[in-house]
């Protein structure tokens, strides 16, 4: 009965076999308090937990009950049960491999590696002193004696200390402690360790008849210092003979040891491969550097310079292997230069994927599409055009290569956080099913069990997409998805170099051959495209020769945007116009993501198109994510008026702050479309920018006005009433500015018709002076038609006449256009006494009566019966369309009506914050308020699109999804991904929108005896 009572409760921790782990907890290791059915003490339950966190308990508590059972395993149990350190590394080692589990059993007393730190550099020491040979220094390369035990002795020993080794760092890998870099870069080191010890067992077994010396060099992920658990160790070797008069006996002999060497490592470890040596299988299998030379000058592959870049001295005479490194290394830097060599190392990818069965195609973590192959050629193939020149990509590495193109800017900033992320999971995944059984593997399994124990190592737990198992499959398309993409995008990129029309002696590609690449890339007039690249990089010249530099990046970037053949002319057009600038192309050079966020903005956007052209110093803001952070009304109002003020005439003040306005607006739309604010904060940037706006011209228009009357100052107060979506700061980049003028005398006893005068004439100063001409600025019109009467009333009222007119005469439309009334810019205090006499009017003490509440209706319908445009889709109609803003707006406008003169939450112009108010107050459920703010801002993101992308405000989302398509360009300013189909656009908004119309009718439309 105990055991059953403790099955039941292990089972919920975890453990599949649950009888089995309460008949341990409970015997064998007395764990388990039977009469409390819990763990004796804290520390046990810390142990148990701990257990049932791994990705199999029941393999882990039996792999560590066998080895508390072993001898002189006493103070295990004691630090496992003290020590999260070491139930952190232990437990999940042994949960997720099975061998290292079965050897930890055998040989408990490995164990003790998982405790401190790991001491990579006491490893030549230890594998050293496993085969009774003097420590090897890695870095001089002294020491390297012959072994002095027994051979067979000595590789049981080597043995048995390789094992404890890869126990000490796969446990530190995978408590999460430490990265996959340094994973596979103590693996790799771990590999050099035990090629030296074996040249030492070696040593110790072959007695060379004439002297030489042999380096052993590493090749491929060894090479690399990126290796796997269970991998073959490519290497080459080389040999020069102490007596030139002896070399065929010295390179023989050298043959013999390095034989031996790898007999020895086979029997440790891993096969050694020399298959990778001049001539592969059929050649020589040591030669001297002389040799190796002569082979790669005359005859070597593609394939063979592309399997040097990784050569590394690894053991044996370090000075002679880097003396390899030094004769090898000018074959590496020029082999992008030899004929089709682009072509060969594409052709080298297709036969790889070709030779995979296709039953394993879709599991193959490494080889397959969207696999670590597909990182490595890419980043490989970049390395090797663009370090021909750039001596900080030469590193050896997929993830340091990585980054050091990303730091280089020849990978997009998210494009290589994309290949790190995905590399990191392959390569885990692949590790983790190496280490179960220390079998080479990489293909994924198909057994749910199998793939729900792949889940736990790799640390998915279940979420909102389902089980362990199926968050990794989630994880694993998402991936390999991106891989796939980003893979072909940058294979592409080397072969850009030869489309940007350099000088004759360098151009890899004929006009029809780069016509077809830019083709390929997605340019619909590569005839167009070319003339735009031989424009841009025909010359010596400095700015020809960055030109040359920049444009393969940037032609993918382009490439990658919606509109790439209006990308590059746009491109075209602001360096000729600013080519000669010195801050420009260094800026695009130098400044990181800048100019893989230009060619993106300038292919997506004609609305930032053209503003560049008159803002083209903004671009400096692209390197910068801190100069994208749009800044606040007053921030913005005192750089206007800064500038304003050393002007000497209102219309040219007037231009300098349209000009700080064109510069703020840029800001804003960068930072909306390269997705660094979200959609509330774009409006608010922008309601900001038209506030500062109005503000500055106030004072200008004010200036003005004294100056033509000849008056010291103005004797009226002024103020400027924000309305409608400026009084929500919900205004948009097409968005006019609705407000309303109030005015009084400065002093009681002037003259009524002469301050009038005054206050007329400055409101329309401030009209006039907004809309003079300005081609390249987007507009803005001043629009005062919610005011008292409309268009037939005064522009300007006192503060008393409006008084008198909402007390006798406003309706219930005007009160809801109070709503959104806030003051804006000039006298302040007036502002406030103005929004204090409105407070009645739009928050009515009895709140709405049915004539009220109908007439709101009727006026609604109105507005959507004949405001609609003709042939407009009310579906996707963003403005007036079912779900719309008005729709969403009105509703929550009516419960301001109705409730906001109790509920002090609702006395807000914005409309999320009254959604929000409205929810506190119960006035809408939870999935009401979510889907009216749901569908407001999808629907206010939209608009902004639409505005960004075709330079023209807009409410209709557009339905053509063809290759080319507006929709496709308002798909990428919204956020979708490259690649994405731009039916879901269209497909989402109405699904959003749908959502939000039901809550309307709910609410706006339902019974009068029901409303909230």
């Amino acid at each position: 009965m105990p055991e059953r009572r403790a099955a039941l409760r292990l089972a919920r921790l975890g453990f599949r076999r649950a009888n089995r782990a309460a008949e341990l907890t409970l015997g064998q290791l007395g764990w388990w308090d039977p009469e409390r059915n819990a763990p004796i003490d804290d520390e046990a339950a810390a142990v148990i937990a701990a257990l049932g966190r791994t990705a199999d308990p029941d393999r882990a508590l039996e792999a560590l009950a066998g080895m508390l059972e072993r001898p002189g395993t006493e103070d295990l149990e004691m630090t496992l049960r003290l020590g999260s350190q070491l139930r952190g590394r232990l437990l999940p080692l042994l949960g997720a491999s099975v061998a290292l589990a079965d050897h930890l059993v055998q040989h408990p007393e490995h164990w003790r590696g998982l405790l401190d730190e790991y001491d990579g550099a006491g490893l030549s020491a230890r594998l050293a002193a496993a085969v009774g040979a003097d420590p090897f220094d890695p870095v001089t390369g002294s020491g390297g004696t012959a072994a002095t035990r027994d051979p067979s002795e000595a590789v049981s020993a080597l043995r048995l200390a390789y094992r404890g080794e890869l126990v000490a760092i796969a446990g530190r890998d995978l408590s999460g402690e430490r990265d996959l870099q340094w994973v596979t870069e103590s693996l790799a080191d771990l590999a050099d360790r035990i090629l030296q010890a074996a040249l030492a067992i070696g040593r110790a077994t072959i007695t060379p008849s004439v002297p030489f010396r042999l380096a052993v060099i590493a090749m491929g992920k060894t090479g690399g210092r990126e290796l796997n658990y269970v991998s073959d160790v490519d290497v080459v070797f080389v040999a020069e003979p102490a007596d030139p008069d002896q070399s065929d006996r010295a390179l023989t002999a050298a043959a013999q040891l390095a034989g031996e060497m790898m007999k020895v490592c086979r029997s440790v470890a891993w096969e050694v491969d020399a298959a990778l040596r001049p001539e592969g299988k059929d050649g020589a299998l040591v030669r001297t550097l002389a040799s190796h030379e002569a082979y790669y000058t005359r005859w070597a592959s593609t394939w063979e310079f592309q399997a040097l870049f990784k050569a590394r001295a690894a053991a044996g005479d370090l000075e002679l292997g880097r003396r390899y490194e030094q004769i090898v290394a000018p074959f590496i830097w020029t082999a992008a230069e030899r004929e089709e060599f682009v072509a060969d190392v594409r052709a080298m990818r297709r036969r790889v994927i070709e030779h995979i069965p296709a039953a394993l195609l879709s599991r193959e973590i490494k080889l397959g599409p969207g696999g670590l192959r597909d990182v490595e050629f890419a980043v490989q193939l970049l390395q090797l055009v663009h370090g021909r020149g750039d001596e900080t990509l030469r590193v050896k590495g997929t993830l340091p290569g990585l980054e050091a193109l990303r730091a280089g800017g020849y990978v997009g900033r998210d494009d290589a956080v994309s290949l790190i992320d995905a590399y990191v999971f392959l390569r885990s995944a692949e590790h983790r099913l190496q280490l179960k059984r220390l079998r080479r593997t990489h293909i994924l399994p198909e057994d749910p069990d199998e793939l729900e124990w792949l889940a736990r190592t790799l640390g998915f737990r279940p979420d909102h997409r389902g089980t362990a198992r199926e968050v990794l499959a989630s994880e694993w398309a998402l991936h390999t998805r991106e891989v796939r993409r980003l893979h072909e995008k940058l294979f592409y990129r080397p072969l850009l170099e030869a489309v940007a029309r350099v000088p004759s002696d360098q151009l890899r590609l004929t006009p029809e051959q780069a016509g077809e690449r830019l083709s390929a890339l997605g340019f619909s007039d590569p005839a167009v495209a070319l003339r735009h690249i031989e424009s841009l990089t025909t010359g010596l010249t400095r700015r020809a020769q960055l030109q040359r530099t920049l444009l393969p990046a940037m032609l993918s970037d382009f490439a990658d945007s919606p509109d790439p053949d209006r990308g590059l002319l746009a491109y075209r057009q602001v360096s000729d116009q600013l080519g000669e600038t010195p801050w420009y192309l260094r800026l695009l050079r130098d400044g990181g993501a800048a100019a893989s966020r230009f060619a993106f903005l300038l292919g997506t956007s004609r609305y930032v198109t053209r503003l560049l052209q008159r803002a083209p110093e903004a671009l400096a803001m692209l390197a910068d994510d801190e100069e994208l952070v749009p800044r606040g009304p007053a921030e913005v109002l005192a750089a206007m008026l800064d500038s304003a003020q050393r002007q000497a005439n209102p219309a040219d003040a007037v231009a300098v702050i349209r000009g700080v306005r064109r510069v703020e607006l840029l800001r804003t739309a960068f930072a909306d479309l390269l997705g660094l604010i979200d959609t509330v904060a774009a409006c608010d940037a922008v309601s900001a920018t038209t506030e500062a706006t109005l503000a500055a011209v106030l004072h200008i228009a004010t200036a003005k006005v004294a100056r033509d009357a000849d008056l010291d100052a103005v004797p009226v107060r002024f103020a400027i009433i924000a309305m409608g979506r400026l009084g929500g700061a919900e205004v948009g980049y097409g968005s006019d500015a609705d407000v309303m003028f109030v005015y009084e005398p400065a002093d009681v006893g002037q003259d009524e018709h002469a301050t009038a005068t005054l206050a007329r004439t400055i409101a329309e100063t401030v009209r006039s002076l907004l809309a003079s001409p300005s081609a390249s600025d987007p507009p803005l019109e001043v629009d005062a038609d919610l005011r008292p009467e409309g268009r037939n009333g005064p522009l300007v009222r006192t503060l008393n006449s409006y008084a008198q007119y909402y007390a006798r005469w406003s309706s219930p439309w005007e009160a809801q256009a109070l709503l959104r009334a806030r003051f804006c810019a000039g006298d302040a205090g007036l502002g406030a006494r103005f929004i204090e006499l409105i407070d009645s009017v739009r928050y009515p003490a009895q709140g709405l009566d049915q004539d009220d509440l109908l007439e709101i209706r009727r006026v609604k319908a109105r507005v959507d019966s004949e405001r609609l445009p003709r042939g407009a889709d009310p579906t996707t109609h963003t403005k007036l369309g079912r779900g719309g803003l008005a729709d969403i707006e009105w509703t929550v406008q009516l419960l301001q009506l109705e409730h906001g003169h109790a509920m002090a939450g609702l006395r807000t112009p914005r409309t999320l914050a009254a959604i929000d108010a409205a929810q506190k107050e119960q006035l809408l459920d939870a999935e009401q308020a979510e889907a009216l703010r749901a569908a407001w801002t999808q629907a206010t993101r939209v608009r902004n699109a639409l505005m960004l992308v075709r330079d023209k405000a807009e409410d209709q989302l557009p339905h053509h999804a063809g290759r080319g398509s507006a929709l496709t360009a308002i798909g990428r300013a919204l956020g979708y991904a490259p690649g994405f189909d731009p039916g879901q656009v269209v497909d989402d908004y109405r699904r959003t929108a749908r959502h939000a119309r039901r809550v309307v009718e709910e609410i706006f439309y339902g019974p009068l005896d029901e409303m909230p």
